[in-house]
């Protein structure tokens, strides 16, 4: 397996400046006299740095002492800046960088009234791409929690805005929380865009965060974060990027390593892509995924994270949860850790209600306290 070399900090540049900058001295230097000049005094061309000497009682005056021709200094010469990896922008430290400006948050139709909640359609922009998705929004003023649910992998002509979370949605918007789902890059309406690393879905949720301000009813300050399978990744990946999110539920995720990803499912790249052959030549290549695997960023979270894996799941082994959470353990972050003996991928009735209210009470803990 090829390891490739790539510059992704600020660390090894500066190491290389700074030792650029060393200079030697000399283990001693002569005994200086009160005479020599001042640190500020310039000398001459072919002054010896000696002082001048003192004009006796009977001497005559001295001469005005001749201005200093200036001496230019030797312009430094600096290492060139080295030139980032094209694919550097889509590590951790490289999503950390960046801005998340969001836009605005449009209602674009409701759908369906309930008892408890209204059920819509949304959009706003993200990198300049239009993403749907859809917002439950409880009945009263707000403003409310925020939980954003993230779906798994659907093939995307099988893919509908609420696949695979309107069933949780509902059941947190009963109990007071604001829920949006977005359509991920490339799902339902949004619009296709480049995903290496599955980051373009991460930018998608932390766009959505910074758009939350545009909706009254939102309290941008109680933010939670919801992952299944795919999603779950992306929750991993979030919450080494930003600070803002204040509780996070992995639901069967993917692995926190996506050399485990890449193996299982591919690179996910079109060949079409401009990045194609760069992007396959570190899609194995371990010394770069180490830079975009949240397992390798932990350190980095700030919210109290909760995982939930059935033993029974092919999909996304229990192993690579139960990775994800020893490493946040190693990392000093708190995490809540459940299995559900003999569940897939999917959990069934009885398994998916308990696994819900441990959610609703771990947001509750999380979200409605100050």
């Amino acid at each position: 397996m090829r390891r490739g070399r790539f510059h992704l900090t600020r660390r090894h540049f500066l190491l290389t400046s700074l030792g650029l900058a060393v200079a030697c001295r000399s283990r001693a230097s002569p005994p200086q006299t009160s005479s020599l000049p001042s640190p500020t005094s310039s000398l001459g061309p072919g002054s010896t740095g000696t002082a001048e000497p003192r004009p006796s009682p009977t001497a005559s005056p001295t001469p005005s002492r001749p201005t200093p021709t200036p001496v230019s200094s030797p312009t430094p010469t600096l290492a060139p800046t080295p030139t980032p990896h094209p694919l550097a922008a889509y590590t951790i430290e490289g999503l950390r960088a960046r801005s998340y400006p969001g836009g605005p948050l449009e209602i674009i139709r409701i759908v369906a009234e309930t008892e408890a909640y209204t059920f819509a359609y949304i959009r706003y922009l993200s990198d300049g791409l239009r993403i749907s998705g859809g917002l439950h929004l409880p009945r009263g003023d707000g403003p409310f929690p925020v939980v954003i649910l993230c779906h798994g992998y659907i093939p995307p002509e099988q893919y509908w805005t609420g696949a695979d979370t309107i069933v949780a949605a509902d059941h947190l918007a009963r109990r007071g929380f604001l829920c949006l789902a977005p359509d991920l890059r490339g799902w339902g309406a949004s619009d296709p865009g480049p995903n290496y690393f599955r980051t373009g879905i991460v930018i998608d949720t932390l766009n959505l965060i910074s758009s939350l301000p545009s909706l009254p009813q939102a309290d941008p300050a109680r933010i939670g974060l919801w992952g299944h399978s795919m999603g779950g990744g992306l929750v991993a990946k979030a919450v080494c990027i930003d600070q803002r999110i204040r509780a996070a539920v992995l639901y069967a995720p993917v692995s926190g390593w996506d050399l485990d990803n890449i193996r299982k499912w591919g690179a996910g790249v079109q060949p079409n892509d401009p990045l194609h052959s760069l992007y396959q030549a570190v899609a194995e290549d371990e010394t770069f995924l180490r830079a975009t695997s949240p397992l390798f960023h932990f350190h980095f979270v700030s919210c109290p994270v909760q995982i939930h894996i059935g033993t029974a799941d092919t999909v996304t082994p229990p192993e690579w949860s139960r990775t994800i959470r020893d490493s946040l353990q190693l990392a000093g972050k708190s995490v809540e850790y459940f299995e559900y003996p003999g569940e897939g991928h999917a959990f069934s009735p009885p398994a998916w209600r308990l696994f819900m209210d441990r959610v609703t009470a771990f947001y509750d803990r999380t979200l409605r306290s100050d």
